[in-house]
């Protein structure tokens, strides 16, 4: 997957000022997981949050109206390489179907949104290893009948 030149901008930036997704959710007044995906391209900022974005990093004032644009949304290849990514493909593969059985057995046929949606993601500390916790909340959309 290549990274576009934006986001090698932002990050090194943050890296920089020693900055975490968490501390620019308190300047943003953004979760973490929106601002992450806005610095890989997969999110628009509005005006305020891009020149606020822009101004704590000390980025040029081109990356305000990059930071503004719409983006073309998508991870690229079919099955990613990343090792961290492919393990959420590999859910998807061995758990999409029952997912999808369990969703439409209690709301019915449709969808759950991408577009109405959250992601939280959480650090749960366990003796045996820390757990990841990812919690994805999305509209339930109804298939429409005409």
């Amino acid at each position: 997957m290549s990274i576009p030149v934006l986001t090698q901008k932002l990050l090194a930036a943050k890296k920089a000022k020693g900055l975490s997704f968490a501390d620019l959710e308190k300047v943003l007044a953004r979760d973490e997981v929106w601002i992450a995906a806005l610095f890989y391209g997969q999110a628009t900022a509005s005006e305020d949050e891009a020149s606020k974005l822009a101004s704590l990093l000390e980025l040029e004032p081109d990356a305000i109206a990059e930071l503004m644009s719409y983006p073309l949304k998508g991870l690229g290849p079919v099955v990613p390489v990343d090792p961290l990514l492919y393990r959420f493909y590999e859910i998807l593969q061995v758990y999409g179907m029952p997912m999808k059985e369990v969703i439409q057995e209690k709301f019915g046929d449709g969808i759950m949104s991408a577009i109405d949606f959250t992601l939280d993601i959480e650090k749960i500390e366990d003796p045996k290893g820390d757990r990841v916790q990812v919690t994805m909340n999305g509209k339930f959309l109804p298939y429409k009948k005409w």
